[in-house]
């Protein structure tokens, strides 16, 4: 198998992997609490990142710098409030729909990362499309109020677009100088000491869980997190920025099948409609955004921070 097409499975694979997660994380917040959900996710996850480093980390070169300190400090806090909103969301609502709606991301995230100027008219055009979508998908069987899960999920995908233009800012220019690996634990540890105390007075109700709430946590937290993280991390330096950025976006998709196929969830036909305008949508806008940062810079640019660091 060549390296591009073992790229493209891998990058395929961390979009599947990603699309899981939101069936996963309702299932396991329909077992335990919200918060304590997040806290074993991001300690499994820090345990995970810090066995990985435990090599580097006794020499003391292989520490981690103040820059990646600070920048996973400042990251590690808007990650958090990013997995709350959809932790919550997806309790609240299907799976599918918390995939689709979160996917919203890639046409916030240029409104708030204006490093590649003014958007061409092309792209509000797709965006407009995405908010007919949204309205769609939270009509379920007609028009009504939006749900509590929905909005969440929608709040979810404005923050989450802010720390993906946060990621952007911080990491712009010294990129060499921050190592994924390092920036993914400390916001791990960040995220496990701010959910420790809201999450201990739940804790003891895992204590007669079963194995599959185990498992999904296990699932959340290294193969969502971790393993998702370093697998993209490797796929997007070998690869170009489109692609990655192609293969990435299926992750909806998948999100919406797996719901659909393993979760038994329903789509009707005005959420289904919904369904295809937000893939639509979300896929012309990344296209446009793409072209118009290529057209300004003469050349293709480096992989998108929408497709990087969003889901660890």
């Amino acid at each position: 198998m060549s390296v591009a097409r073992r790229t493209d499975l891998v990058l395929l694979l961390v979009a599947l992997v990603w699309g899981s997660s939101y069936l996963t994380a309702k299932a396991a917040t329909d077992a335990a609490p919200v918060l304590v959900v997040l806290f074993l996710r991001y300690a499994l996850s820090a345990v995970a990142c810090v066995a990985l480093l435990a090599p580097a980390l006794i020499r003391r070169a292989g520490r981690p710098t103040r820059a990646e300190l600070g920048t996973g400090t400042v990251l590690g806090l808007t990650q958090a409030a990013v997995l709350l909103l959809e932790m919550y969301g997806v309790a609240h609502t299907s799976a599918a729909n918390a995939g689709l709606i979160i996917s919203l991301t890639l046409v916030i995230t240029p409104f708030l990362d204006r490093t590649g100027g003014g958007l061409p008219p092309r792209f509000f055009l797709a965006a407009g499309l995405c908010v007919v979508a949204v309205g769609l998908l939270m009509s379920g069987s007609g028009f009504h109020l939006p749900g509590a899960g929905d909005l969440l999920m929608l709040a979810a995908a404005v923050v989450r677009a802010g720390h993906v233009a946060l990621v952007g800012r911080l990491t712009a220019g010294r990129g060499a100088g921050l190592r994924p690996l390092h920036l993914t634990a400390v916001q791990t540890v960040m995220g496990t000491a701010l959910f420790a105390v809201p999450a201990a007075g739940g804790l003891p109700d895992l204590a007669g869980a079963d194995a599959t709430v185990w498992l999904q946590l296990v699932h959340l937290a290294l193969f969502c997190s971790v393993f998702a993280f370093i697998a993209q991390t490797w796929a997007v330096q070998r690869t170009s920025a489109s692609r990655a950025s192609l293969l990435l976006g299926t992750e909806p998709v998948w999100a919406a099948a797996i719901g659909i196929g393993l979760g038994g969830e329903r789509l009707t036909v005005l959420a289904a409609l919904g369904a295809v305008l937000m893939v639509t949508g979300t896929y012309w806008g990344q296209a446009v955004e793409h072209s118009h940062r290529n057209s300004r810079s003469g050349k293709e640019t480096s992989p998108d921070p929408s497709t990087t660091l969003t889901n660890a």
